[in-house]
This record gives structure tokens, C-alpha cells and sequence, in this order.
């Protein structure tokens, strides 16, 4: 039998599909620990170093914008909504979106994922012009080259966090997309940088906020998705489908076993929030998610162009 490398975070519903569990057929899965799985992201684009891969759903479609031999199916494994990962200064006086206009908010890269999303619902929902807000960012780009004018690279060394704290920006994202990691990708990057502890929410209700936003919009948004390199599909057109019957298969042993997200504390409060599945699967199911993220980062800058196929060509039926 052939092998399949994965690089996966640690997810109850993915388990099955590494250890075997939930077999791929004709396949012998091969899980490659990289902690935190954020530096799989950049290894995965750059080296192609994995036979499958999570990846970042908006570094996924620059890849395909930019030529990069990676197609995806549609099993997002991870989820979370933004409105409440903005933090401000308490020198700030920001007391709507609208007054992040001409300041300064951390971001650990442009592109990432959750500034991505929150940039879009600032813009969508709350009218704010983001090309007259300065982004500050401390890190890479998985894809170099896309950011616009108005982003500047803190170049001092010293973290997100600490800009913040000193008020020397005015806002900034929290946990991995910000204030709560320092530096590169790395063993306890995570755990690397303490949260202010004196800021406030841009959003202070913000759950309240995102039900009200998925129910009318339908939007819930994604933070990762299933990648594999284009050759092996050159060479077995069935296998996304298979790749993605395992998932489904894992992901249903996973709720056999755990039909309330114990396991999962956060999925589990979202899926009472949108009285929904919380990781859904397939593409009818997610079609205004998908729209969404083709449409901000194509607004933000990030595309110059828009896939043809945002999967490759398989079976999946929503599960």
C-alpha cells in the first residue's frame, strides 16, 4: 500500500484518520508531529513537504493564486468567530470600529486567517476603511509580496504585546494572530507572549454579535483546511474522495464517542451558539463561508485573480 504523510493539529475528529482508525483506502497514513501546526503552514507552501497538510484557508488560496501545486477538499477542521479578538489600549478612546481609522492595530502577519475575517466583517458591517488604518505585524507572510502600503514590520524585536502595553499602537488581535505569541513559529511560540492584561474589547457583547452576524449572513468562519500536493492526485484522480470519506468516518467516530465536544470546549459552546454542527464538512454546506473568504481576500489585496476550483474534482456530500 501506498503512504500519505499528514501534518495535522490535535483535533478528536481527525484522530481516527492518523492512527488509522478511519483508513484512506489503498493508504497507510503517516502523522508528522509539527507543533505548533502554523509552522506545517509555511514548510507545506514553501517546500511542498507533506503528502497532506492543514493549512490556513487564506494561505491556501494565495498557493493557488500563485501557482502553487496544492489542491484542497473540503474538510475544515477548526473554526472561530472575530468580533471579540480585538483588543484595544486603554489610551486608545476607541470606542467604535470606525475609530481604528488612523491608528495602529497588531496583527502578527497581513494575511493571517483571523485578520482576514475580522477585516472583512469591519468593513462589511461596520463601514470602516481599512486603508486608512496602519497594520502593524511582527512575522511573515506564508506568501510574500501581497501586502499593501499602509502595513509596517515592527523591527525593534519587541512583541505585539509589549507595543500594545506601551501604547505605541492603539489595538491589536489577541492569542496566535497577535498579542499571544512572540516571533517565527516555533516549539511554545504560543506560550511566548503574555496578553496585556489592561486592554479592553472593540466588542464587548461580541457573542451576541456573532450569532446575530452567522444567522443573517450565514457566514461561520473557517481557520483551516485539508491541503495535498497536486501530483498525487495527478496520479490517483480517486483520491480526494477517499481522503475525504476518512475525514467524514473520523469525524462521525469522533461524535460517537463524544456527542457534545467535551473534548472541545470552544466548538462545542459555538455549535450551542449557531445551534449548528460546529466543523462542518463539504461544500453546499459552506457555500456563503466559501464566498466570504474569496470575496475579503480578494478585497484586502491578496489575490490577483480567482481559482477556477477551489477543491480538486471528488465526491463530498456534506457530513
Amino acid at each position: 500500500m501506498k503512504s500519505l504523510t499528514l501534518a495535522l493539529g490535535h483535533y478528536a475528529h481527525s484522530a481516527a484518520v492518523e492512527d488509522g482508525r478511519a483508513p484512506v483506502d489503498g493508504y497507510v497514513t503517516k502523522p508528522v508531529e509539527v507543533r505548533p501546526i502554523i509552522a506545517a503552514y509555511r514548510r507545506m507552501i514553501r517546500d511542498l513537504e507533506f503528502d497532506v497538510c492543514e493549512l490556513a484557508p487564506v494561505s491556501y488560496l494565495m498557493a493557488r493564486d500563485a501557482g502553487i501545486p496544492l489542491v484542497a477538499i473540503p474538510v475544515f477542521l477548526n473554526r472561530r468567530f472575530h468580533h471579540g479578538d480585538i483588543q484595544c489600549s486603554p489610551n486608545s478612546g476607541i470606542r467604535t470600529p470606525r475609530d481604528l481609522e488612523g491608528r495602529r492595530v497588531g496583527v502578527r502577519a497581513y494575511s493571517v486567517s483571523t485578520g482576514v475575517w475580522a477585516r472583512g466583517v469591519l468593513t462589511e458591517e461596520y463601514g470602516v476603511n481599512l486603508s486608512q488604518v496602519t497594520w502593524v505585524v511582527d512575522d511573515d507572510d506564508h506568501i510574500e509580496g501581497r501586502s499593501p502600503d499602509n502595513v509596517e514590520r515592527v523591527e525593534d524585536g519587541r512583541s505585539l504585546g509589549e507595543l500594545l502595553a506601551a501604547s505605541e499602537i492603539d489595538a491589536a488581535f489577541t492569542g496566535n494572530a497577535g498579542t499571544g505569541r512572540a516571533g517565527n513559529p516555533a516549539t511554545g511560540w504560543e506560550a511566548a507572549a503574555d496578553e496585556p492584561a489592561s486592554t479592553y474589547p472593540l466588542f464587548a457583547d461580541h457573542e451576541v454579535l456573532e450569532r446575530d452576524y452567522y444567522l443573517r449572513t450565514g457566514i461561520y468562519p473557517l481557520h483551516s483546511v485539508v491541503v495535498l500536493r497536486a501530483e498525487l492526485v495527478e496520479q490517483d484522480p480517486d483520491l480526494p474522495t477517499k481522503l475525504y470519506a476518512a475525514f467524514c468516518d473520523g469525524k462521525r467516530a469522533a461524535l460517537d464517542e463524544d456527542p457534545d465536544f467535551t473534548a472541545l470546549p470552544r466548538l462545542a459552546r459555538q455549535g450551542a451558539m449557531i445551534g449548528s454542527d460546529p466543523i462542518p464538512y463539504g461544500v453546499d454546506s459552506n457555500a456563503a463561508t466559501l464566498a466570504a473568504l474569496q470575496r475579503f481576500s480578494a478585497d484586502q489585496g491578496l489575490l490577483r485573480g480567482q481559482p477556477e476550483a477551489l477543491f480538486a474534482p471528488g465526491d463530498y456530500p456534506d457530513c
